[in-house]
């Protein structure tokens, strides 16, 4: 989900949490390693990536597992992976398509009759590509330093309930398709959407259409589960205001507040192989991905479930990132398969770690 860093980092502006580095688990890039310890030592509690050029594989970690240990950062470690979600969302969206069981133009009304207001003029396109207009249901959810976010921690959202919380506010703009305003709602739609068309759950199909067949054993979709099951580590909320400790330990919550734009955990290497995946043609034709990697509007690059960005050297990598408040993950590859890059921080909120963690990538691609 996004923007949840914004809300956080603004109440907690006065943190001050030590990590140290740790050492990689593989064969050390010197640069590598010391642009991660840059990256935690202004920004994280903990980091954990996977580089890929070629055939040679970095994988590196730093900071701790755990405030008040020692412990290392599992560079096998799961994590939970946000908005990256959406790319696995918006891939199975797109398999139904080139099924001939759904098409980009529908409108939302056609699937889910009643369910949005005009929601004739709202096709499935505005909805990946986030030109939908439909108010972004994160902005009606509390966040800390707020009581109630903490007493929502165990609680179980439907998709119906978030849906009705978002709709319940007018659209940030209008006609759909005019602009791009990045909305959380538009892919809980989506996975309604899904179940619609299937009979199935986002997540049952998100399993077996690509989750089984890549082999990605270190990703779930939990669901309502509070659990991240296998090694990983710790994340962390700003705590309520009078807690004795700047941070409050928050790698169990239920995750369902998240749901089809969010809820998936995952590892560094399996988000580059789902990449590698999908960028080389073995999830989608490439009239399909061809859309995939097309803009919604001319001011952002961000197409169907997918967005890009340039590195200093002219390569342009592919992906997305993903904001699950207690974890931040950004996973990118270049079109060729033979650059990639995924990182996870658990966040100190010690301010954006955007840049230092945009500069990490830059220095994974280009050296």
């Amino acid at each position: 989900m996004k923007r949840v860093r914004q809300a956080l980092v603004t109440a907690t502006a006065a943190l001050a949490v030590v990590a140290a580095p740790t050492a990689a688990a593989a064969e050390p890039k010197d640069e590598l390693r010391r642009e991660l310890d840059g990256v935690v030592a202004a920004h994280a509690v903990g980091a954990l990536a996977e580089v890929r050029d070629g055939r040679r594989v970095w994988r590196g970690g730093s900071g701790v597992a755990a405030l008040g240990t020692a412990r290392a950062v599992p560079v096998d470690g799961r994590f939970r992976a946000g908005s990256i979600t959406k790319t696995f969302l918006a891939t199975v969206v797109l398999q139904l398509v080139d099924a001939g069981r759904l098409r980009l133009d529908d409108p939302v009304e056609a699937w889910l009759p009643g369910v949005v207001p005009d929601g004739r003029r709202v096709t499935v396109r505005h909805l990946l590509n986030h030109t939908s207009g439909l108010y972004d249901v994160l902005r009606t959810l509390p966040m800390p330093p707020a009581a109630e976010f903490y007493d929502n921690r165990w609680r179980t959202w439907t998709a119906e309930e978030l849906v009705a919380r978002a709709l319940a506010n007018p659209p940030t703009f209008e006609p759909p398709g005019a602009a791009y305003s990045y909305s959380n709602t538009g892919y809980v739609l989506l996975g309604q959407i899904i179940t619609a068309v299937t009979g199935r759950s986002y997540g049952e199909e998100i399993e077996r259409r690509i989750i089984r067949p890549l082999t990605l054993r270190g990703t779930s979709l939990p669901g309502a589960s509070p659990w991240i099951r296998g090694p990983h580590p710790r994340g962390y909320v700003p705590a309520p205001p009078g807690s004795p400790a700047r941070l409050l330990d928050y790698t169990e919550m239920n995750p369902s507040v998240m749901g089809a734009g969010g809820e998936m955990i995952s590892t560094t290497r399996d988000l580059n192989r789902f990449f590698a995946a999908l960028l080389g043609g073995r999830l989608l034709p490439d009239r399909l991905l061809d859309e995939m990697k097309t803009p919604g509007t001319e001011t952002k690059k961000y197409g169907l479930g997918l967005a890009w960005r340039d590195t200093p050297c002219g390569i342009t990598v592919y992906g997305n990132d993903g904001d699950a408040m207690a974890y931040q993950a950004y996973s990118f590859s270049s079109l060729d398969g033979r650059y990639q890059v995924t990182v996870a921080i658990t966040p100190a909120f010690r301010g954006d770690p955007d840049d230092a963690v945009e500069a990490f990538v830059d220095k994974a691609i280009c050296g």
